[in-house]
């Protein structure tokens, strides 16, 4: 009797350090709010949006496309997650955010902000290179309030137009995160606007400082491409959307999340989800 107990102490306890090991990482274009979006309006498909979050249990995600209002539709169903970002045409709260949420339960956040894709000026609003618009990237370092482990999060949405802009931005990340994460373990998502054969894709993938967390992952969960088009455009295979990790970080999963709603999408892209341990 004392060595089943002993057992089921120690089983117990293994799970409790999984389970603090365990980083649920994610990125998701939400779509932005727009009348266009006939049928999927943004009132309609926001419960489903954070509905999806609270189940599969994120930790801490970058999301893209917000405008200020999403997000404070998207803080009050998720009440014990915090946000970090600013809008990417004023620096305030003009324009679509990349931010990042986290489950502030669990992470305090030490340090953020935020930077444009551009080979000009990184510090305020502009377009770099072909871009057809302004395109930031958000960042912040994270305590692990179970651990006390730092890390850094940095979440992206490259230009859907300018194939210059997307290559180039993919280098000035590379080089902001050397001067930013330092000797922080980095966690790298976002909308790239570029799949897995895109020159852009392998300067990051390619780099010797992040990886393709869908390369590293012991179990992958693709059934069909990252972006949907709101059921139009949902292809076999393609990844626009990524995370990229470095060491020490391992995969377990990874994952395309194809939840729907009464035969509805909650955005135009999937999120897409990686299993981290530490």
């Amino acid at each position: 009797m004392k060595k089943l107990i002993l057992s089921l102490v120690l089983l117990g306890l293994t799970s409790i350090s999984f389970a603090q090991k365990k980083l649920t990482v994610a990125t998701f274009n939400i779509r932005m709010k727009t009348q266009a979006d006939e049928g999927n309006l943004w009132d309609d498909r926001k419960k489903a949006v954070t509905d999806l979050i609270r189940f599969h249990e994120f930790d801490i995600f970058g999301v893209q496309e917000a405008f200020k209002v999403q997000l404070d539709d998207m803080s009050a169903n998720l009440p014990d997650y915090q946000y970090i970002g600013v809008g990417r045409d004023d620096g305030a709260q003009k324009g679509e955010y990349s931010a990042i949420y986290f489950n502030s339960k669990r992470f305090k956040m030490l340090e953020n902000g935020t930077f444009w894709l551009s080979a000009t000026d990184t510090e305020k609003p502009n377009k770099g290179w072909d871009a057809a618009l302004p395109r930031i990237c958000t960042w912040g370092i994270f305590k692990d309030q179970h651990s006390g482990k730092k890390f850094i999060l940095m979440n992206t949405h490259f230009d859907h137009i300018g194939k210059e802009a997307r290559k180039e931005s993919a280098k000035l990340i590379l080089s902001k995160a050397k001067e930013l994460a330092k000797n922080l373990p980095l966690i790298l998502t976002g909308d790239f606007n570029i799949d897995e054969k895109n020159e852009a894709y392998f300067t990051l993938a390619n780099s010797g400082i992040v990886k393709d967390s869908y390369d590293l992952a012991k179990i992958v969960y693709e059934p069909n491409s990252s972006f949907n088009s709101w059921g139009k455009s949902i292809a076999p295979k393609g990844r626009i959307d990524h995370i990229f990790i470095t060491k020490p970080f391992t995969v377990h999963k990874f994952g395309i999340l194809t939840d729907t709603y009464m035969g509805k999408f909650p955005s135009d892209h999937f999120p897409v989800v990686a299993e981290l341990e530490w």
